[in-house]
């Protein structure tokens, strides 16, 4: 039976097991539970005027868009609505992102089942929650420059790009990606050659061999 005083938190991820690994172990929180879990953006939107939720918590990498642009889109129409950002992403390349894009709070599946519910009550009482290794990032951002010499990174990258680099990674062409993203290929291609100028890569070949590396890195 559900009390008076829980808290509807709805899911945004396309990992079946995972969802119920999620729903299972929030339920077990007397004042908590999960009223929805959806596999994609379209289905969340529905969702949300549905069940009102009072928290959302979005995978990055959804079977149709990109979490990120999900987050953003959130924010924009109910900006009272927390989310919270839980993925298998490095949080040192998405966090900032994440919190820059509207999210509340950023969490690594990794550390899901030990942390989901202090990050779910954290951002419910209306606080940030993030590692101490992302808040003492944003806060060297804040009180440094980069100099110009400094080692390039993903960071250069826009929230479009990187999503580009990491299908690349995942073994993706570029027709696979467009549709993906609802992009044409000629948007695929201009964003791929982004990319290699941004990451002084000369040509295709590099660039997917560098994908293909940082997308192993990331499932380490």
């Amino acid at each position: 039976m559900e009390l008076e005083n829980t808290f509807k938190i709805m899911i945004v991820d396309d990992h079946p097991v995972f969802c119920l690994g999620m729903t299972e172990l929030i339920g077990r929180e007397p004042d908590l539970t999960v009223s929805t879990s959806e596999d994609t953006a379209d289905k969340a939107w529905t969702a949300i005027k549905h069940h009102c939720p009072d928290l959302v918590i979005v995978d990055i990498s959804l079977k149709e868009s990109n979490g990120i642009d999900l987050v953003e889109d959130i924010n924009r129409e109910y900006p009272d609505l927390p989310v919270l950002v839980l993925s298998m992403y490095d949080e040192t390349l998405y966090a900032e992102r994440a919190l820059m894009a509207g999210a509340r709070g950023y969490i690594m599946k990794q550390k899901a089942i030990s942390h989901v519910v202090k990050a779910i009550r954290q951002v419910l009482s209306g606080e940030i929650y993030a590692s101490q290794k992302i808040k003492d990032k944003i806060f060297s951002r804040l009180v440094s420059r980069k100099t110009a010499g400094e080692k390039i990174s993903l960071d250069i990258l826009t929230n479009r790009e990187l999503e580009v680099f990491r299908l690349i990674g995942d073994g993706l062409d570029s027709k696979e990606i467009a549709a993906r993203l609802n992009l044409s290929i000629k948007t695929i291609g201009t964003h791929r050659e982004n990319i290699k100028t941004k990451l002084n890569l000369k040509h295709y070949t590099e660039l997917v061999k560098s994908a293909v590396h940082w997308s192993r890195k990331m499932e380490k």
